[in-house]
């Protein structure tokens, strides 16, 4: 049997056509909306109002939810460029893109995909590395708000129900923020009336927090570090609310870290640094926060580090694992042990089990199957792949389009099935479940049925 290397199978996808799909086929796009089918009785539900889910950390409390796969697509939507995902609450769903030398906020119909309105702002945004030259912020959703971030950092605050705006603010101007190496990539949080945004301003602030019905600025934090890729994710510590906020941005040298604040007002409590020594380098995988204590991780040689927070907010440094770095995944802490893919590049990729207590790695290990690429059978897998924890189980999306369902343990991880929902690149966006429904970003051109970049919506209904 045939066997590329993993890079060459990637570069396959975006240069020539693709064979038969091997074992479960492709999803096929549809005409017509679909229905779903209704919830099941004692489904628990939930609304995906922010950038990792209802809890900022990946988990989803949705209960419920079919096996089979692959799943109905109900609706999709031909987007234009960007990396953002989209925010749902009630049957409002927010989504961020680009068409041409606009920004594009428009908000859907979430089961119907019918659109409900739409605001446009021009942007010559250009990604220096050129992967993308669209937004890579997710809209986030407070009550009858919704809150965008653009890749030029326009950021704009709209009431949900019409599209007003209500509010803005031009970043670049503001604070005389530079683009960086991939333009503006962190969601900004919202913590109870607060908005609170990394903007890594030269020479400070770091972090900005706005009054989310005015936009008028409450407080600022730090000086030392810029924007990162990273987005701020809030916890309760000792019994207090702290968020936490992973900076450093493009500079020479390199700097950034942690920074843990107290969100009532601005006041730092300590700083971490941790970033790699490479100038071209990003910290972009979100911390994350379980019994008081916090772990971060970047790539480029830099590693991971678990940090404890003590009673009185000063911390401890619990381990270092110099050999495993998340790049711009966030992984998933469960019942005492971390999972997610690491790794910088798709041919160093693998998905990984860390005891939590220790700093030991469990188990690495490379999910592969065999597809059929140009003709040919060849070995492929998810990659760059992002994890969701639900329903008891992970559901797993390949930057590839593979979406999976997986056991995992410190056992070692089991496949309980796997599907081709589309033959596309860069899918990076971490899955957005919402009321039984899974939305999945699209993000380059399917190369099997000739779809452009997509947002799509599943359902995972029982």
């Amino acid at each position: 049997m045939s066997r590329l290397s993993r890079r060459t199978v990637v570069r396959a996808l975006g240069l020539q056509v693709l064979g038969t799909c091997a074992g479960a086929g492709l999803v096929r796009g549809q005409g017509a909306p679909r229905a779903p089918r209704p919830l099941s009785a004692g489904a628990v539900t939930s609304d995906w109002t922010t950038f990792l889910g209802p809890t900022h950390n990946g988990v989803s409390p949705e209960t419920h939810l079919s096996r089979a796969l692959p799943p109905p697509l109900l609706w999709d939507f031909p987007k234009g460029t960007g990396y953002a995902t989209p925010a749902v609450a009630g049957d409002t769903l927010v989504f961020l893109h680009r068409e041409r030398n606009e920004e594009v906020v428009v908000a859907l119909h979430a089961v119907r995909g019918t659109r409900v309105w739409q605001f446009r702002y021009p942007t010559a945004f250009e990604d220096r590395y050129g992967y993308n030259n669209g937004p890579r912020s997710s809209p986030v959703i407070d009550g009858d708000r919704v809150y965008t971030m653009g890749a030029e950092g326009r950021l704009h605050c709209f009431r949900l129900e019409s599209g007003a705006l209500l509010w803005s603010h031009d970043l670049r101007k503001d604070y005389g923020v530079r683009q960086d190496f991939f333009g503006v990539a962190s969601t900004p949080l919202i913590e109870g009336a607060l908005l609170i945004v990394n903007v890594g301003a030269p020479d400070g602030p770091s972090v900005v927090a706005f009054d989310s019905r005015s936009g008028r600025k409450v407080w600022r934090a730090g000086k030392e570090w810029g924007p990162s890729y990273a987005s701020p994710v809030p916890a309760v510590i000792h019994g207090k609310r702290r968020v936490f906020v992973f900076a450093g941005g493009e500079s020479s040298p390199p700097t950034g870290g942690l920074i843990s604040l107290d969100p009532a007002s601005g006041k730092v409590d300590f700083t971490v640094p941790w970033r790699s020594r490479i100038v071209e380098s990003v910290n972009a995988s979100c911390p994350v926060v379980f019994d008081n204590k916090v772990f971060i991780s970047a790539s480029y040689r830099t590693g991971s580090v678990l940090l404890e927070v003590r009673p009185d907010f000063t911390h401890r440094v619990v381990w270092t694992l110099r050999d495993v770095g998340f790049h711009f995944s966030t992984p998933i802490y469960h019942e005492g042990h971390l999972y997610g893919f690491e790794g910088r590049n798709e041919p160093d990729a693998a998905l990984v089990c860390i005891n939590a207590t220790t700093g030991q790695v469990v188990w690495r290990e490379v999910p592969e199957w065999n597809e059929s690429i140009g003709g040919r059978p060849q070995m492929v897998g998810p990659y760059r792949g992002s994890l969701l924890k639900v329903d008891g189980q992970f559901l797993c999306l390949g930057e590839l389009g593979h979406l999976m369902w997986l056991d995992l343990s410190p056992k070692g991880y089991t496949e309980r099935g796997h599907t081709w929902l589309f033959a596309a690149r860069e899918s990076w966006g971490l899955p957005v479940l919402s009321r039984g429904l899974l939305y999945v970003t699209q993000n380059t051109r399917d190369i099997l049925k000739g779809d452009s970049a997509r947002l799509r919506c599943y359902d995972l209904r029982a």
